[in-house]
């Protein structure tokens, strides 16, 4: 999918909202433009390999989006405004809520259960 979005943001061809999506966020990655153009897209990125995975992040920047785009869960669409404002970068406001929804995200996994929504936005706050 990040591939395909890329080569039509590429060759400027039509493209779904989606994809346009996907395509904006790629472009805000110029060091992750190699990965999604790779012919191996099918890499392992491991922490013993010492690389972090590209899609992931960008998958997580796609995640916060849409959490803001439909204030979901409630409240996060006013924090990310704060957030922007404090730091005048919507990018990097993108960054630094991906370490709480990351970490929100690996706590759920590691208890087997639905992240933990209030103490995601508490997280949010603090930033």
């Amino acid at each position: 999918m990040y591939a395909n979005a890329w080569r039509k943001h590429m060759d400027d061809t039509p493209m779904s909202p989606l994809e346009a999506q996907i395509a904006a966020v790629v472009e805000q990655h110029p060091e992750y433009h190699a990965a999604v153009t790779s012919d191996d897209l099918d890499q392992d990125y491991t922490p013993e390999g010492g690389k972090s995975n590209p899609f992931l992040h960008m998958g997580l920047h796609l995640s916060i989006r849409e959490q803001v785009a439909t204030n979901r869960p409630p409240g996060i669409a006013a924090i990310y405004a704060k957030i922007v404002a404090k730091g005048g970068d919507p990018h990097t406001a993108e960054h630094q809520m991906i370490e709480c929804l990351a970490e929100t995200l690996w706590e759920a996994q590691s208890r087997n259960g639905a992240p933990n929504e209030a103490e995601y936005l508490d997280q949010l706050r603090r930033l």
